[in-house]
């Protein structure tokens, strides 16, 4: 009976580990299917309103609170009635169709700073935006830029919508990347004012020059560099018709050599406060 047991022992492993190896492979498909259509699904709105908002209110709060790109946050939350009435603004004046690029790119950008600052001050005090939400974050899936938190028209968006779905779906722009703020020492700084259509271009450049050569955010030299994350991250989006280096070069103080050896610094997601 021995070989009997032994043979029917094993053809009950073998069964037990298919239906396991089965349920990893549904659950990567799903996960799979998820972040597909949470980096590419596009997101359109049935708008009612043709007039971008004004960001006065949101420049004035940027110029109060926000000192070389660290965010006080305790006067924010003692003013959230004044960052409550700009965001109500944004919701009641949701894109259209008929904007221009750059009223967009600042609508959008603005947008995703100023809910940024909003989920932070609804948990605060944390010490990191990744401690909001849930304990075991998936990006992408369950991650504190997945909550579905703001309404605009008639959609409920994450932070990865804004920046994944419409942000980097809609516009050919990597330097957005510099713009859009994680409320984290290592992201780029939060600018003391509001991003305008009417400077928006002018705007950026500046975030690309200040982030790339900001010695906390990247260490380059002629032959070796240090960079940011957010260029091994978003690689695609800084080369589409160019090398890493040659994106590099347009911004940086120093010439990198073509040959330069790469490497990326870790990721401080302590809060920029």
């Amino acid at each position: 009976m021995e070989p009997l047991f032994r043979a029917n022992c094993i053809a009950s492993m073998k069964h037990k580990l298919f239906f396991v190896f089965l349920s990893i492979l549904i659950l990567t498909l799903s996960l799979g299917g998820i972040i597909s259509y949470r980096l590419y699904a596009r997101v359109s709105f049935t708008t009612t309103s043709s007039i971008p908002p004004d960001h006065d209110l949101w420049d004035i709060l940027l110029k109060d609170f926000v000192k070389d790109g660290h965010v006080d946050y305790q006067r924010f939350l003692e003013n959230e009635n004044l960052l409550n009435d700009y965001l109500t603004l944004l919701q009641s004046h949701g894109p259209s169709a008929d904007w221009r690029r750059e009223d967009k790119l600042a609508y959008w950008i603005n947008a995703y700073n100023a809910f940024t600052i909003k989920i932070i001050l609804d948990h605060y005090p944390v010490n990191s935006i990744k401690d909001i939400g849930s304990k075991s974050q998936i990006p992408l899936v369950n991650s504190t830029w997945d909550i579905h938190f703001i309404e605009i028209g008639d959609k409920e968006l994450s932070l990865n919508d804004i920046e994944h779905r419409i942000l980097r779906k809609e516009f050919n722009e990597p330097n957005i990347h510099f713009a859009i703020v994680c409320a984290s020492e290592s992201c780029p700084i939060l600018r003391s004012e509001a991003y305008s259509a009417d400077n928006i271009d002018k705007q950026l450049d500046e975030q690309a020059t200040d982030f790339i050569n900001d010695k906390q955010k990247n260490q380059i030299a002629k032959n070796q560099i240090e960079i940011s994350k957010i260029f091994s991250w978003f690689k695609g989006d800084f080369t589409k018709d160019r090398s890493l280096i040659d994106f590099l070069n347009k911004y940086s103080n120093t010439k990198i050599n073509q040959d330069a050896k790469i490497s990326y610094l870790d990721y401080d997601w302590s809060l920029n406060k």
